[in-house]
């Protein structure tokens, strides 16, 4: 693997272990995810995401022939990560189990928050490397520029979809789809803007 005096390379090495296995689960995540959505926006929303997840694990694995890593290597974190996404597949499959699709359409939603929670630290990891310059900045740069706005898009729009799905679960009048996705929301600021502007954009729906 290419070695670079500024980064822990043990530690890059573990990083992109675990993104690649994060990638992989979100697939699965995704898949299963689509089965329980109910509103027809959302189902769309997450076919899209779920075909550049695919993508970003396609970037990942051609990242693992340019350094030379094995693609199917095991770490005690890559099983950690494996497990939670195993297990987020398993909880929106027993939600839809239960026989009420709105139930499970909200599970998913924050079952799609969580991975990509995860996901979205590890490409953020993955441009402070970048950043560093040396082999592994070239490699991996590209990489980064490649995903960055999707993984952006999908933490913070379904961010807004978790949160306008549970108010409507409440009985309380909901933006959907929500203002992150109407504004097309890619950053934390841009995300706190949006959620303010619900209300307004509630106002004009009346």
């Amino acid at each position: 693997m290419a070695r670079s005096a500024k980064v822990n390379t043990d530690q890059v090495h573990e990083l992109l272990l675990q993104a690649l296995e994060t990638e992989r689960g979100g697939i699965k995540i995704y898949t299963t995810a689509i089965k329980a959505a109910v509103n027809e926006d959302l189902k769309k929303e997450w076919g899209e995401y779920l075909e550049e997840t695919k993508t970003h694990e396609q970037i990942l694995t051609r990242v693992f022939e340019q350094l030379e890593m094995d693609t199917e290597e095991s770490s005690p974190g890559r099983t950690v990560v494996a497990h939670l996404g195993a297990s987020l597949v398993k909880a929106i499959e027993m939600a839809m189990a239960k026989g009420e699709p709105a139930a499970a359409e909200l599970v998913a939603a924050e079952c799609v928050v969580l991975a990509e929670t995860k996901d979205h630290q590890n490409w953020e990891l993955i441009g402070k490397i970048a950043e560093q310059g040396g082999a592994l900045g070239k490699v991996l740069e590209p990489a980064y520029k490649a995903v960055e706005t999707d993984e952006d898009h999908h933490l913070y729009h379904t961010m807004g979809w978790s949160r306008e799905l549970w108010i409507q679960s409440l009985g309380m009048p909901a933006v959907l789809p929500p203002p992150e996705e109407v504004k097309k929301v890619e950053t934390a600021i841009g995300a706190s803007r949006a959620e303010q502007d619900r209300d307004r954009m509630l106002g004009r729906k009346h």
